[in-house]
């Protein structure tokens, strides 16, 4: 089986949206979609997030504008998730904020059994889809983790600085502290 092109070769590359994909075959642009590698888009305890329980949000924000594949958010997340399972047992809530639409291309090429000259195929060749991305902005959140108390946001800290290898850009680590429910009241009726 063929091996995936280097992440070099989409994310810090401009595109054009290519998203079109429609149930009438003669509007449809895109004909073959490859299937989302990315599963879940939200895990842990949604109640309590609705609920307004947790007291701090951590967010993993893009420095750049990329391109990350759905590979590399479905590792991330797989990284996130096992270490956070054991050790906080839904005792908090995780969001994927961004989502692979853009569907990408490439032009398939052929190489001698000399291996001396490799085919070079027509110019701008428009290619075949061979996988998903997200785009994404600089300054978007690409994951959301919710939780409270001190030491939870600490781990959950260390596990997001152990995932931010696996993303194609420059990331950082933003940390909010959610008012509480009884502040919130006290303003709404003044």
């Amino acid at each position: 089986m063929a091996s995936l092109r280097k992440a070099a070769a989409y994310s810090k590359r401009y595109a054009r949206p290519y998203t079109r994909v429609s149930r009438k075959r003669t509007k449809n642009f895109i004909k073959s979609t490859p299937a989302s590698k990315l599963v879940k888009f939200n895990m842990g305890n949604r109640h309590m997030y609705e609920d307004g329980k947790f007291e701090i949000i951590l967010r993993l924000i893009s420095l750049e504008k990329v391109q990350i594949r759905d590979n590399a958010l479905e590792a991330a997340r797989q990284g996130i998730t096992r270490h956070i399972d054991k050790q906080l047992q839904n005792q908090f809530y995780f969001e994927i904020c961004v989502h692979p639409h853009h569907i990408l291309r490439e032009n398939k090429m052929l190489t001698g059994a000399g291996a001396d000259r490799m085919q070079t195929g027509m110019t701008k060749s428009f290619g075949k889809a061979v996988g998903r991305s997200a785009m994404v902005k600089a300054g978007e959140t690409v994951f959301m983790i919710a939780t409270s108390g001190e030491k939870n946001s600490k781990l959950i800290r260390s596990v997001m600085e152990k995932v931010k290898s696996k993303l194609p850009c420059r990331t950082k680590i933003y940390v909010e502290k959610m008012p509480s429910k009884v502040t919130l009241e006290a303003t709404q009726v003044a």
